[in-house]
């Protein structure tokens, strides 16, 4: 049996070799004894369980590609999430991490998407975080929650950093091996199992500025006893981040990038207030005490428009506190027992500008405060009756706007519990003349998220404090909405504000049994099987707080969503040698898998996988599977409720009557409910999309082909421990995918083409303001994508003068096309080069790392690449954002004082402080938080010891 090493790569964003790769150490010697899925402890040599099968085999034999994270790539990042580490993988299409401003301020898809609240995510192909399994010691973990609804992927930051031994990446289907969600890949958590003496290690970093301060400290302590074969390790860590507001960075101090004051993309509800009465829009020249004048009053234009940019977070501030225990005990000779408890609470905040109260018929926010007549006889009004418009009266104004900077911004504060434990019982025997192994296991999981909202306002009592005057008798308070900044008091505030509490859990239940050995031999080898079943049960719910179930809130309307499901599954693996050393056959091993899945809600599924791996020669593989995928409808997906989501769209049908508009474009927005007579133009910069579950929903299905080489040149083992070189091809297409259609996308299909599909979403008032855009959750397009891995990874050997190494990994992204339906046919979105606002699809990523080693000192600089693209939609369709370039570097130093094993760490992330591409289509933040870097450089040092 060949001898196989786990690579550590030197790139700071995890870079690994991949798996089926002969290689040493980054360290220059070989690496150490790794363990199984499962924990037990293997020699190199060994037989073990690979992410990607569970049957044992040696590692070169994998047909699959896998990248390996350790420990030391971990630490070589100087971050301080496991998420971000992985999204810089260049197959990474990134995901929600903390740089993700956007909590209840923006909506709450039940989907989960869009919902950052502090969590972090791991998106592989950029085919979204729920088509990315995530796995610990392989098995499944528990689902996020939010407090903003019920999400279908995994929060990354709630699995105990201390706890983490490495991570494997699967970059292949996997719905045959480990059931849904596995169609982009895996990604499987191994925790420590064996450690002796306790291991401690503390970082601090912060921006250049001072801000962002970031705190980790990590402690673990294992010991064991070796007359009962027993193992025990246990820790806990602390981690902190500090806020970077948008304010103490130039590029983010406005809604859009490149301008200095205000323009129509600031918001129209300003301190001073606006109010379209009539023909009239106007706001306030300055605050007036009491009831204004008329003559108080001037017309409202872009420079009187409020910048909300200021007060939002760039990096959002957390606190995590985890702690985790393992136990490993044999039973005999031939059974162990082991178990694991994780638990994580996660203390986040969301921040954004005071709230932006829009009374009247245009505001859109499908509640009560869309129908309020504003009456004469409140003391401040100085317009008469104002009528929303009913039976009786015909509206008279289109809405009333006022920022309430008195109640301060509106801060969302998420304390999420996460608990986590599994047991196994494993055992191995004598069958068939080969050795088997069998494992049963157990496990329970839950998340429960709490919400705190300060900043909202009733609107029932907004509505009563607007008049009639008789009415809004004691604890009443009439409400001042004409006066301008500073005029709504204390008393006012406390009749019409109110702390929103919303809360979420999610939880699972899994037990799995599975056995594996050998059938029978061949000239070749060993026939292998794997056999197993599997149950699963997943609930959740989310409870918005009682007044926004009731529709009186004026932030974002929800409701209660509340559902779960069951499955059961079977699954067989078979591993077939067919020949070996032989001329140009060196190896040939083929592999299949099958796996039947029955849900309570989506019906039943069957799952194929087959793969082979060729060596002609001893230094060159070829290697290919094909796999059938799918993914069940989440939680979210099938029972949300229907809720909103204020999406920074733009309104092609703007300014429809200026010189130059096309006159095609013109006639389909005036058929869909823009005024044919009369400038019109959009009034705030976002546009709420209703959005909710739908329990007719079928499960998305894929196939995907894998397929590529890896070559190890032998012939150079005199100038190199390590030469080996990686390429595989991936191509993904997803049918029925589960999602609403864009509305930037939406909007621009009605307006370019009249389609009926589009323009039946659309809801516009009197006047032309889009009210609602409908986007309920269907199965409603599909999912075409492909591309090219490459990688490279070079270690010289040890010489006077150290070691040096070079890992470099490059992923080409050939295409990217979502296809949906239009009343004529379908519509295909390429997305490959583009940036649609929610996320960039780069068509290259790369991330290098050059390592110097000698003695006990490592140096490492790391290069992250990523090529332009250009923005999709919207006013500036067509901007191109410019290539990015980023450079990290790292000092370590291993040395011994008094005895015990300290290690120095010192670091810059951004060494150039390279800004971010601007993107005038990114919502609170003028650029893409999920793929590129903040502005400036991040500096950081860390001490550990082992004794």
């Amino acid at each position: 049996m060949k001898t196989w090493y786990i690579c550590a790569s030197a790139a700071s964003a995890a870079l690994a070799c991949a798996l089926a790769q002969p290689s040493l150490a980054q360290s220059g010697a070989p690496a150490a004894p790794t363990t199984d899925a499962a924990g037990a402890e293997a020699s190199p040599n060994a037989d073990i369980i690979v992410t990607g099968s569970r049957i044992r085999h040696n590692a070169l034999d994998q047909p699959s590609p896998i990248t390996f994270v350790d420990k030391a790539d971990i630490d070589r990042t100087g971050l301080s999430s496991i998420a971000d580490v992985l999204q810089r993988l260049p197959s990474a299409g990134g995901g929600l991490n903390s740089k993700n401003n956007s909590s209840g301020n923006l909506g709450n898809p039940q989907d989960g998407g869009g919902v950052g609240a502090g969590t972090s995510e791991i998106n592989l192909r950029y085919l979204g975080s729920k088509r990315t399994l995530v796995m610990v010691d392989s098995m499944r973990f528990v689902n996020a929650s939010s407090a903003s609804g019920v999400p279908g992927s995994v929060d990354l930051n709630s699995i105990p950093q201390a706890a983490i031994e490495r991570v494997e990446v699967l970059q292949d289907g996997a719905s045959s091996i480990y059931g849904s969600d596995a169609i982009s890949g895996v990604v499987n958590i191994i925790t420590k199992t064996k450690q002796r003496g306790l291991e401690v290690s503390l970082q601090h970093g912060l921006f250049k500025e001072g801000d962002g301060f970031t705190r980790n400290y990590d402690v673990s302590y294992g010991f064991g006893i070796p007359s009962a074969g027993t193992e025990v390790v246990f820790g806990g860590s602390y981690t902190q981040q500090k806020p970077v507001f948008r304010a103490d960075r130039k590029f983010a101090l406005f809604s859009h990038p490149f301008i200095t004051s205000c323009d129509s993309s600031c918001s129209s509800a300003t301190p001073l207030g606006r109010f379209i009465v009539g023909d009239s829009d106007l706001t306030l020249t300055g605050p007036v005490e009491g009831r204004p004048s008329l003559t108080d009053f001037k017309d409202f234009t872009n420079a009187d428009r409020y910048n909300t940019a200021p007060l939002n977070y760039l990096l959002t501030p957390y606190k995590r506190y985890a702690a985790f225990a393992t136990v490993t005990q044999p039973l005999g000779d031939h059974i162990k027992f082991s178990s694991k408890f994780f638990f994580n609470r996660r203390q986040s905040a969301n921040q954004a500008a005071p709230l932006p109260l829009f009374i009247g018929p245009d505001s859109g926010n499908g509640n009560l405060l869309d129908t309020i007549t504003i009456d004469g006889s409140n003391p401040y009004n100085p317009f008469g009756t104002l009528y929303a418009g009913d039976d009786t009266h015909a509206a008279n104004y289109s809405f009333v706007a006022r920022r309430l900077v008195e109640n301060g911004p509106r801060h969302y504060s998420q304390t999420v519990d996460t608990y986590y434990g599994s047991a196994t019982l494993s055992g191995d025997f004598q069958f068939l003349g080969h050795e088997w192994n069998w494992d049963v296991n157990g496990l329970y999981g839950k998340t429960n998220a709490r919400q705190t909202f300060t900043g909202n306002v009733n609107a029932a009592h907004v509505q009563q404090a607007l008049g009639p005057i008789a009415n809004c008798t004691d604890p009443c308070v009439p409400l001042d909405l004409f006066g301008g900044a500073g005029t709504i008091t204390p008393a006012m505030l406390n009749w019409i504000a109110f702390t929103e509490h919303d809360r979420s859990m999610q939880k699972i239940w899994d037990g799995t049994a599975n056995i594996t050995g050998g059938l029978f031999d061949l000239p070749a080898g060993t026939v292998s099987v794997a056999l197993g079943y599997e149950h699963r049960k997943l609930t959740g719910s989310f409870t918005p707080d009682p007044i926004i179930q009731a529709g009186l809130g004026a932030d974002i309307p929800a409701q209660a969503t509340a559902g779960g499901y069951n499955v059961d599954e079977v699954y067989g693996e078979l591993s077939v040698p067919l020949l070996k050393d032989k001329p140009f056959f060196k190896l040939l091993n083929a592999s299949f898998a099958a796996r039947y899945s029955d849900y309570s809600t989506s019906g039943s599924k069957v799952t194929l996988k087959g793969g082979g791996n060729w060596k002609p020669t001893e230094d060159l593989m070829i290697r290919g599977t094909y796999a059938q995928g799918f993914r069940a409808p989440a939680i979210g997906e099938l029972f949300g409720s229907l809720s909103r989501f204020d999406a920074p769209v733009n309104d092609p049908c703007n300014n429809l009557n200026s010189p130059g508009f096309n006159a095609t474009v013109r006639q389909n927005c005036i058929a869909n409910g823009a005024p044919s007579t009369g400038a019109y133009e959009q009034q705030g910069a976002q546009l709420p999309v209703l959005t909710g579950g739908n329990e007719a929903l079928k499960p998305e299905t894929s196939r995907s082909w894998v397929g590529g080489a890896v070559y190890s040149a032998s012939w150079a083992r005199d100038w190199a421990r390590t030469l080996t070189l990686e390429a595989s091809y991936f191509n993904i297409r997803i049918k029925d995918a589960i999602g609403a259609v864009d509305p930037q996308t939406l909007l621009d299909r009605c307006a370019n083409t009249g389609d009926a599909l589009a323009c039946g979403a659309i809801t516009r008032s009197a006047t032309g303001q889009v009210t609602r855009i409908v986007g309920t959750l269907q199965n409603i397009s599909s999912v075409k994508t492909d591309g090219l891995d490459l990688n490279l990874t070079y270690r010289s050997p040890t010489t006077g003068a150290g070691s040096f190494g070079l890992s470099w990994q490059n992923t080409l992204t050939f295409k990217y096309d979502e296809i949906s339906p239009t009343a004529d046919g379908t519509s295909t979105v390429k997305r490959a080069g583009t940036e649609p606002g929610t996320q960039a699809y780069p068509k290259y990523k790369s991330i290098a790392t050059i390592d110097w080693s000698l003695s006990n000192v490592t140096v490492s600089l790391t290069g992250r690449y990523i090529s332009r693209v250009h923005e999709d939609g919207g006013t500036n369709d067509g901007h191109e954002m410019g290539a990015r370039l980023y450079g990290d570097l790292q000092v370590l130093w291993d040395t011994k004082l008094a005895n015990r094993d300290f290690t120095f760490a010192v670091g810059v992330n951004n060494i150039a402080g390279t800004n971010p591409p601007a993107c005038y289509n990114c919502s609170l933040a003028n650029y893409d938080p999920a793929v590129y870097d903040l502005p400036s450089q991040f500096f950081y040092a860390r001490v550990g010891v082992k004794m």
